[in-house]
């Protein structure tokens, strides 16, 4: 990096959203390009530049793939990198919290080096005693997630019935083993013999079953709840939203985390039992995890201690270099990944 001008430059890969999509994404969507970047970050900006080391693929993400103005993320830029979640190291900074070394999670572009302005997004990566990929994911956002959404939407209780779907996902994983250490009975949905071979005998849930080999799904949420459901962690939406909803208990709580079912329809499917919210007077409340961020040290407390005692186990699913981040990223819509996703862009 010695020298000025040219020397301090260098060539930058990156993933780059062609057009706003509909229906499904496509690897297509996306072009990679190689670009030039300066090393150095602007005289007088509170910048960090940043080499990438993992990047997060996360399902939100389809939605900024629309174009939708005012919504709770803002839309890709065409023609300008991809940006979401990833683990970095800091190669220059003109921001006093942050130092050359340093490593760090947060928001970052798809691309090699990144020049982050919006250094509001980021965090220093404190532990470094667990794999750094586990900051796109168990101790990043889908964590964060997992643990704001099952403890402080759900009120959860010992000894109560926990349905969760999408289950062997990033953030399904967590929530069902949290509700196993605080002693519920839980079962997951997932959409493979492996992913539900994963649920039962790596993370621990009582019961869980393939979605896809389910011709009544009513039927399947009576079989495994006899007595009904207290809380239902939603990831999915759609017909399983509709099927658990006459399962619900009384004072059952749902917490809405996503609905992958419905970010590729032009139009969404609507819910038919809405009626049971009133009857079984059952509570259910979207959430985002940015209004939980200030949990982050007491989710830390927790879960740092339970990963390294091995009570909490975390599935990734990786995908190396950043040319394979759109098949990474796509493949998410069709449940190709088993556990958390992850690319590799260096393992500087």
């Amino acid at each position: 990096m010695g020298g000025k001008g040219e020397e301090m430059r260098s060539n930058n890969k990156q993933v780059i959203l062609k057009e706003y999509v509909s229906g499904f994404p496509k690897e297509s969507d996306m072009i990679l390009r190689t670009t030039t970047i300066s090393l150095r970050v602007p005289e007088g900006s509170n910048a960090v530049l940043v080499k990438n080391l993992y990047l997060s693929c996360d399902p939100y993400m389809r939605i900024r793939m629309k174009n939708i103005q005012g919504n709770y993320v803002e839309p890709f830029t065409l023609g300008s990198p991809i940006n979401g979640y990833g683990v970095a190291k800091v190669l220059e900074s003109g921001h006093p919290n942050f130092k050359k070394g340093e490593l760090v999670w947060g928001r970052t572009g798809w691309e090699e080096y990144s020049l982050i302005t919006a250094t509001d997004s980021l965090n220093k990566v404190q532990h470094t005693d667990v794999p750094l990929s586990y900051y796109t994911g168990l101790l990043g956002m889908a964590g964060l997630t997992a643990y704001a959404g099952f403890y402080e939407v759900c009120s959860p209780k010992k000894g109560e019935t926990v349905f969760v779907s999408a289950a062997s996902g990033a953030v399904g994983q967590l929530v069902g083993q949290f509700a196993k250490l605080l002693g519920c009975y839980v079962v997951g949905s997932a959409g493979s013999k492996e992913k539900v071979d994963l649920l039962k005998n790596k993370f621990g849930f009582d019961e869980a079953f393939n979605y896809k080999d389910e011709q009544d799904l009513d039927a399947a949420l009576t079989r495994y709840f006899p007595n009904g459901i207290d809380i239902y962690f939603e990831n999915v939406g759609g017909k399983m939203l509709d099927a658990v909803l006459p399962n619900m208990r009384l004072h059952g709580r749902i917490a809405v985390c996503g609905m992958i079912s419905q970010y590729n329809l032009e139009e969404p499917e609507g819910i038919r039992n809405s009626f049971c919210l009133i009857t079984k007077r059952v509570r259910m409340e979207g959430f985002l995890v940015f209004d939980y961020y200030h949990l982050y040290p007491k989710f830390l407390e927790l879960v740092l201690p339970q990963i390294k005692e091995g009570k909490i186990v975390y599935v990734e699913d990786t995908a190396e270099g950043l040319e394979s981040a759109p098949a990474a990223l796509v493949g998410l819509f069709s449940g190709r990944n088993v556990g958390k996703q992850v690319v590799i862009v260096s393992h500087e």
